[in-house]
């Protein structure tokens, strides 16, 4: 069958523009239309830079063009983003660390899904596998990544870079690591207001000697309040992962923290979800798996969030003794486990390498001084 132009064009003017009012057409995000037989190419720029949008994009052309035109159509979409210009106003813009490539925050919705976990073996997972890592428990009010990495008793030294001092972050199994963990005593509470905890990260993220980097992974609090603001505020962030367990109450959670990062004024790329304790294996029963928290619930709303999953994590007991006594189980040798935090690695990589490569670098969110102030009225 052959297909015109016009066909085309037509079909196309029944898809409206991610996060604007009027159709491709006439918005003028159809930059080119070529058919040839039953080959067509499109070409489209968007400004939406989010990976979703992308998506969208490419599915509803898919889809009306074999719809409305030609079922067997050949069809190729070339996507460009284009951000638009925003209008200069008075705002408070965090600023990228020179040296580190790559920042990925891990958060999740509610607590106790084990993302401190995650993210410590992720770390050492990434460097193993020859990446340069730090990891930046941000956790102000519950930090664990000095339990975890087993360097409880450190502390940060100082040097002097460029005549000014800076924090060294304590290193162990090839990850470089600042928390406030090491600046209180085990015992000691951190009771914080936002504004002092959010000082005491921004001391930790700009006062300190990271040297290169491919990696920063950000160990977020449970949430999604105050301290997730400022990080945000505060760095660029190339991606997010979002830990969950399978059971309905976290799932409910983890869709908060997703709808966080991809929020217009935040616009976070969210490179996957991650499901801990998918399932549990007794050593005595290697083929069996019992589904404790319900089964496949972070894979099902990964699908209804457009998201890719990363992987699955077992609930076994060596995962959590290997946090308890500060070697992450990552480490553990020809085991079911580091073959899975591998899967999960690499799968974290590739999303960013795909992320880097489809979208324009992320930007510190941008919040006007008054942002969030109003009279109140008596």
């Amino acid at each position: 069958m052959k297909i015109t132009k016009q066909d085309i064009l037509n079909a196309l003017k029944t898809i409206t523009v991610p996060g604007e009012g009027q159709n491709m057409v006439e918005s003028g995000a159809v930059k080119n239309v070529v058919t040839f037989a039953d080959e067509v190419i499109v070409d489209i720029t968007i400004k939406n830079p989010a990976l979703q949008a992308r998506k969208k994009t490419e599915v509803e052309i898919l889809k009306v063009i074999h719809e409305k035109v030609y079922a067997k159509a050949q069809v190729k979409i070339n996507i460009k983003v284009e951000a638009p210009e925003k209008a200069a106003t008075n705002e408070i813009k965090g600023k990228s660390i020179p040296g580190i490539q790559n920042i990925v925050a891990i958060a999740s919705g509610k607590g106790g899904v084990g993302k401190s976990t995650v993210t410590a073996n992720l770390a050492v997972t990434l460097a193993k596998m020859g990446f340069k890592v730090g990891v930046l428990d941000a956790d102000i009010y519950g930090p664990s990544m000095p339990i975890m990495f087993d360097v409880e008793l450190e502390k940060p030294l100082s040097v002097t870079i460029d005549g000014k001092s800076k924090m060294k972050p304590v290193e162990n199994y090839g990850v470089k690591i600042l928390s406030i963990g090491f600046f209180t005593k085990p015992d000691q509470a951190v009771v914080w207001r936002g504004p002092m905890a959010s000082k005491a990260l921004n001391q930790m993220i700009f006062d300190a000697a990271w040297g290169a980097l491919d990696f920063l992974l950000l160990d977020l609090p449970p949430g999604t309040g105050d301290i997730h603001l400022s990080i945000m505020q505060s760095l660029p962030i190339t991606g997010a992962v979002v830990v969950s367990t399978p059971q309905n109450v976290a799932l409910a959670d983890a869709k908060k923290g997703v709808a966080m990062f991809q929020q217009e004024s935040i616009n976070v790329p969210v490179l996957g979800i991650i499901e801990n304790m998918a399932y549990f294996t007794p050593e005595e029963l290697p083929n069996n798996k019992y589904y404790i928290f319900g089964k496949e619930g972070a894979k099902h709303l990964a699908e209804d969030l457009n998201v890719p999953l990363l992987g699955e994590i077992p609930l076994v007991q060596s995962i959590r003794e290997a946090g308890d006594v500060g070697r992450p189980a990552a480490l553990q040798t020809g085991t079911p486990l580091e073959k899975a935090f591998e899967t999960i690695t690499q799968n974290v990589v590739q999303e960013v390498v795909n992320r880097n490569e489809n979208l324009p670098e992320t930007e510190a969110i941008k919040i006007t001084t008054m942002a969030g102030c109003s009279a109140v009225k008596k």
